[in-house]
């Protein structure tokens, strides 16, 4: 798979960046970043933002943040209010979700428009002073650039001006937005503290190694819920058996975290062609199915069994 391939790769959809029978409306977006992030942010709302936006979540609300796919969060949201997409709507009239909602719908628009695009689990400086915060934003393929631009399709003004965000959330610098295989190779370097990684209650290495594999699933267009565990790499934790399963998944953590950390072709491929022989990176076929199912109830798997939520 060379560089041309690997965007190609990246336009195209996987189960939960699709959109039928809304094409049209995402057509008549304008072809500008800011402007389609503002769409994405007049349909969802995040869930833990949602007291400084007047809302007071009902039982009904707190199952969307359960859904998987663009088009079932479309879906739902013209439930709510018939407008279309890219009209104003008041905040009691969006989807409730989480950051990967966010950039999953904002990588879903791009690719509807032919720009490469995916999202990165990873973790976010802006949030809290000095830790490292469970995060998601999504990345496109800029031509004229020739980079990967991050994007946090989260951020509007007023989480901009509450957290003081001196940065564009148009292009995200990679000191602010870590994905997490940054975050993991600095914590095997010693340089950042694993108890800094994380989000609410939940702190350590396993945290890392939990968006990690999130991440390795986003890199193969399958974006799960932060709660969905993935093979060896899934959220358990629990220690390993022995120093023997640690040493293993250490060097698994670190294979892995080479290749998803560089922007290069090569190595984004070489993690692919991983991924097709090594069944801890793939992620689960009957999660994704239970997702589709789920999502067509319109509520997903319903609201997060952790009950907490990612920033």
């Amino acid at each position: 798979m060379n560089q041309n391939e690997l965007l190609d790769y990246y336009k195209a959809t996987g189960p939960f960046t699709t959109i039928a029978g809304f094409e049209d409306q995402v057509d008549a977006l304008p072809d500008d970043i800011g402007k389609i992030v503002h769409a994405v942010q007049m349909l969802l709302v995040h869930r833990g933002w949602a007291p400084a936006y007047g809302l007071t979540l009902t039982p009904e609300q707190e199952t969307e943040n359960g859904l998987h796919s663009t088009e079932a969060m479309l879906t739902r949201a013209m439930q709510k209010d018939p407008a279309p997409i890219g009209a104003t709507r008041m905040p009691d009239k969006r989807v409730v979700g989480i950051c990967r909602h966010f950039s999953t719908m904002m990588a879903a628009f791009l690719k509807r428009k032919g720009i490469p695009a995916r999202a990165r689990c990873g973790f976010a400086t802006y949030f809290e002073q000095g830790k490292y915060v469970d995060h998601w934003v999504a990345e496109y393929w800029n031509a004229d650039d020739s980079r990967w631009i991050q994007v946090d399709a989260q951020l509007d003004s007023l989480q901009q001006k509450a957290k003081n965000v001196d940065f564009d959330p148009l292009d995200t610098p990679r000191d602010r937005f870590l994905n997490a295989s940054d975050v993991w190779q600095q914590y095997r370097a010693g340089k950042i503290d694993p108890d800094t990684c994380g989000i609410m209650h939940m702190w350590g290495a396993w945290y890392i190694i939990g968006n990690l594999a999130l991440d390795v699933a986003s890199l193969q267009r399958v974006e799960l819920l932060p709660w969905e565990p993935v093979g060896i790499l899934g959220i358990t934790g629990e220690p390993p058996a022995s120093q023997e399963d640690a040493d293993e998944a250490s060097a698994l953590y670190d294979a892995v975290a080479s290749l998803t950390n560089a922007a290069d072709s090569n190595a984004i491929t070489d993690l692919l062609k991983m991924a097709e022989t090594d069944p801890r990176l793939l992620p689960p076929p009957e999660t994704i199915t239970k997702a589709q199912t789920a999502d067509a109830t319109g509520h997903g798997t319903g609201p997060n069994p952790l009950s907490t939520f990612s920033e």
